[in-house]
């Protein structure tokens, strides 16, 4: 069992009106967890209806939810929260190169946007289907979402610099070896930034932050480092339900953390990554 804070204090930093969410994983009871994925968070089991107890306290007003590692590529579970949640939600969902037209029809009615990319231990589908599941999200005008240790980006800059598809480095990058500022990791960012179809994502910083919590100082320079070069490229989320999190203890709070990450930016580019630049970018 785990204690999620869903209400409380909300955040000193007010999110505007339409706010969007544009990270985080939902479950429902009879969706069980598949070989090869990490299992369900620890219950009770994070549902649409704890969402939004919790979007409520930070004054969240749309989300989009990412088909998580428990049921790697059955998007059961992520069409039945969608469902639930009505149209206040879009989802990111779990597509590879066998998967059929019909199922792409099916998925797209169902409000999927995107499709996911997960390079690391527990994820679907890496960096190996990239170009082909590119080609299929390119064809539906879906976003990517592409995540992969990310201080190993110059091995991959070609290939992301080739996509089709608008497509997001997720998580503050994932450097899991750290990066500068002023490095060549950052540099490659932006090169692939200017390059017109990448955005970046911030979400779940203490999930690659080497100097740790509660300021993240490292991920904070980063993040201020992109936001300086390109403002209108950023978006936002909460990484609820902070699936590493496996007990209380560990488990973050949502209104302090918002603070801490929103507070990295200044006023006007908050106003893009939580409401200006999503809502383009999901098709809200």
């Amino acid at each position: 069992m785990i204690d999620r804070k869903l209400t409380g204090t909300p955040p000193t930093i007010r999110l505007p009106e339409g706010a969007i969410d544009t990270q985080c994983h939902m479950y429902l009871p009879g969706y069980p967890a598949l070989p090869g994925g990490p299992g369900n968070p620890p219950d009770p089991l994070p549902t649409p209806a704890m969402y939004r107890q919790m979007a409520e306290w930070i004054g969240i007003s749309r989300v989009v939810v990412t088909q998580g590692n428990a049921q790697q590529g059955d998007n059961s579970c992520l069409l039945a929260c969608l469902e639930d949640l009505g149209d206040m939600a879009r989802g990111v969902a779990v597509i590879d190169a066998d998967t059929s037209e019909q199922e792409l029809d099916r998925l797209s009615a169902a409000g999927i946007v995107g499709a996911r990319i997960m390079d690391l231990p527990g994820g679907a589908v890496g960096l190996s289907q990239l170009e082909a599941v590119d080609a299929k999200a390119a064809a539906r005008g879906w976003v990517l979402a592409v995540q992969f240790d990310g201080s190993d980006i110059l091995d991959h800059e070609a290939r992301l610099s080739g996509l089709r598809s608008n497509w997001i480095l997720d998580h503050h990058g994932k450097f899991f070896r750290g990066a500068a500022p002023d490095g060549p990791e950052l540099a490659a960012v932006k090169r692939l930034i200017d390059g017109g179809r990448c955005w970046f994502k911030l979400a779940g910083c203490y999930e690659s932050s080497r100097t740790g919590g509660p300021e993240y100082a490292d991920i904070a320079a980063v993040t201020r480092a992109v936001a300086a070069h390109a403002p209108n490229r950023l978006i936002w989320g909460t990484n609820w339900p902070h699936n590493l999190a496996r007990t209380t203890a560990d488990y973050p709070d949502d209104g302090l953390l918002t603070d801490t990450v929103l507070g990295w930016l200044d006023e006007d580019t908050r106003r893009l990554a939580l409401c200006d630049t999503p809502e383009r970018l999901f098709g809200f």
